[in-house]
């Protein structure tokens, strides 16, 4: 009964994270049952990864931002901009297809730096910033392109956002052995972190998680990887731009966990009086957030625009709202200070089968307005209710 109680009350402390994990799953099951089998095909798998791609990059910058208190609605408006751009320096100008690639990340920057000045040195609100920012931005992207789309791009910049990584096998066989031994190793890997970073937590008497449960987290996690890597074998394999999310999710987890710039993000949204106190410079703590955001967007921008094969104008309507819809319902604060770049994947995810479950269903963009709109309410209110419920406690 001790353990019990135990696993009970740890359970009930970290409702927050847990729960995204076991609101995922349901909605896996749920449009499993209702769709007949159809969501987890393995083409179908490999389309929402691909389809959802820039939005869960756009997340992980949005949550850093959110993180830190502020909010950016500006970043569809970049996407948009940096695909233009990448058109008219590789299609106009002629430039090799990487270095339109470089140009166009160093202008997502250069974004970033303009509204980051703005929000850290001049005092101005990042909301105002960024909604100046929307519109300026959608307007030039427009120019650039004088209204018209540009296309075709090369084969190399296509291959961003709509390749896959080459297999020995030629589609002789029916899985992808690359896509196969991708994933075992990283399944390995994260389960030896998990082992890994527990050891370390006990050597420090840090642990409150109980073992049984940290044995059903990792299961779980294993379980996942290995679940989704067989079900991309099973179509072509390995998408390429699967591969660079999964290196920024690695590198942005790290910052956010071990870095002092992390922390700063994270002191400056728990409470910014007492960063400044401690002797953080959180101006310049805003201004690289927004300098990332700038960077991230047009990483966003460029898979995007290669996976469509074309710049255009319209490019990117709408991605911020799911942007900051996957912070928030992946457990980011409204008031700033908590969230974690894992759990904005989670809520990503959960709106990326949201939008293909409700598609496969024949269902109309109204009624999936609507529900995604009750999503991000709900997730919302789950987080106003931790909040209560654990000020409650600690009186």
């Amino acid at each position: 009964m001790p353990a019990l109680t135990e696993a009970v009350g740890f359970l009930t402390s970290r409702l927050r994270q847990i729960g995204i994990f076991i609101a995922l799953v349901l909605i896996v099951v749920l449009f499993q049952i209702l769709t007949d089998g159809a969501l987890l095909q393995s083409r179908n798998v490999t389309s929402i990864v691909v389809q959802n791609s820039y939005i869960l990059i756009l997340a992980i910058g949005m949550v850093m931002i959110i993180i830190a208190g502020h909010i950016d609605l500006s970043v569809g408006s970049v996407v948009a901009l940096v695909g233009a751009i990448s058109g008219v320096f590789i299609v106009t100008w002629g430039w090799p297809w990487w270095a339109g690639i470089l140009g166009a990340i160093v202008v997502g920057g250069l974004v970033g730096a303009w509204q980051g000045f703005w929000v850290a040195y001049v005092g101005i609100p990042a909301f105002i910033v960024t909604l100046a920012g929307m519109l300026t931005f959608r307007g030039l992207a427009q120019m650039v392109l004088q209204n018209r789309p540009i296309t075709p791009f090369p084969d190399e910049y296509v291959a961003v956002g709509a390749g896959y990584l080459p297999d020995p096998s030629n589609g002789e066989s029916y899985l992808e052995w690359v896509t196969v031994a991708i994933g075992v190793f990283a399944t390995v890997f994260l389960v030896l972190q998990q082992l890994r970073e527990r050891r370390a937590r006990v050597k420090l008497n840090l642990e409150d998680e109980p073992f049984a449960w940290f044995v059903t987290k990792i299961s779980f996690i294993a379980v996942l990887v290995l679940g989704v890597t067989y079900l991309l074998a099973g179509y072509r394999g390995t998408p390429i731009v699967l591969i660079i999310l999964a290196v920024l999710v690695f590198v942005y987890t790290v910052v956010m966990n071990r870095s002092v710039f992390g922390r700063h993000i994270y002191a400056r949204g728990g409470n910014l009086n007492a960063a400044q106190l401690s002797g953080v410079n959180t101006k310049r703590v805003d201004f690289w957030l927004f300098v990332n955001m700038g960077v991230l967007s047009a990483i966003a921008g460029i898979a995007f625009t290669a996976r469509s094969n074309s710049a255009l104008p319209g490019a990117g309507n709408g991605f911020e709202l799911d942007a900051i819809a996957a912070a928030f319902i992946g457990g980011a604060a409204v008031t700033g200070g908590i969230g974690t770049v894992t759990g904005a994947m989670i809520g990503g995810l959960i709106m990326g089968v949201l939008n293909n479950g409700m598609s496969l269903l024949g269902l109309g963009t109204d009624v999936q307005s609507f529900i995604k709109g009750l999503v991000l309410l709900l997730a919302v209110a789950f987080d106003v209710f931790n909040k209560r419920r654990a000020a409650t406690a600690s009186k």
